[in-house]
């Protein structure tokens, strides 16, 4: 009997624990569906080569000011990236040969694994996110990335998650009681893609 209450006591615990991260698990999946970011990968960690990695992503972010201006949706702003792939390239081709380097820029569209990221104002849960990578070089070195749409790292303002975020989703990423929690939630999408 004192075998069985430890079984049930131990079920109820772990029963509370997944009911209680399941609705920030979903949430979490719902905010990586609507967001699309930008990842661009330096050659190496030489600091010559994060520093062209920064003026590669200035020159891309004053590009797509004009290019996802007019995006609504997550998958206006992957048409978008994949309609211009061949102007991103010619871009980060040119400040690459601008400063003497002759390293190869390949943009592409993908999904791909997103850790917790906390920014100023809010943090994105991890999870899987459609996003614009960029890789130059070899690709090795420190990443840089932003939220493209909405474009939150072209005007730096939340407010741009209005109309695209419910209201729940919103409070989730910009107060700070859920970075634990979204701690949880990079262990399980950890484990969930692991598996996949």
């Amino acid at each position: 009997m004192k075998k069985l209450t430890v079984f049930t006591s131990v079920f109820l615990v772990l029963t509370i624990f997944v009911s209680a991260f399941t609705s920030v698990i979903n949430m979490s999946e719902s905010i990586s569906n609507k967001v699309f970011r930008l990842h661009i990968l330096a050659n190496s960690d030489e600091k010559y080569d994060q520093e062209l990695k920064l003026k590669v992503r200035d020159k891309i972010l004053s590009l797509s000011k004009e290019l996802y201006n007019d995006c609504e949706s997550v998958d206006e702003a992957i048409n978008v990236s994949k309609d211009n792939l061949d102007l991103f390239r010619e871009t980060a081709q040119k400040v690459i040969a601008f400063y003497g380097f002759e390293y190869e820029a390949r943009p592409y569209v993908t999904k791909e694994y997103f850790n917790t990221r906390k920014y100023d104002n809010f943090s994105l849960p991890a999870g899987i996110y459609d996003c614009l990578k960029i890789e130059i070089g070899q690709g090795k070195g420190k990443n840089w990335w932003c939220v493209m749409f909405p474009s939150v790292c072209i005007s730096g303002c939340t407010d741009d998650f209005n109309g695209v975020l419910t209201e729940d989703e919103r409070r989730m990423i910009e107060e700070d009681k859920y970075i634990v929690k979204f701690k949880a939630v990079e262990i399980y999408e950890k484990l969930k893609n692991r598996f996949r």
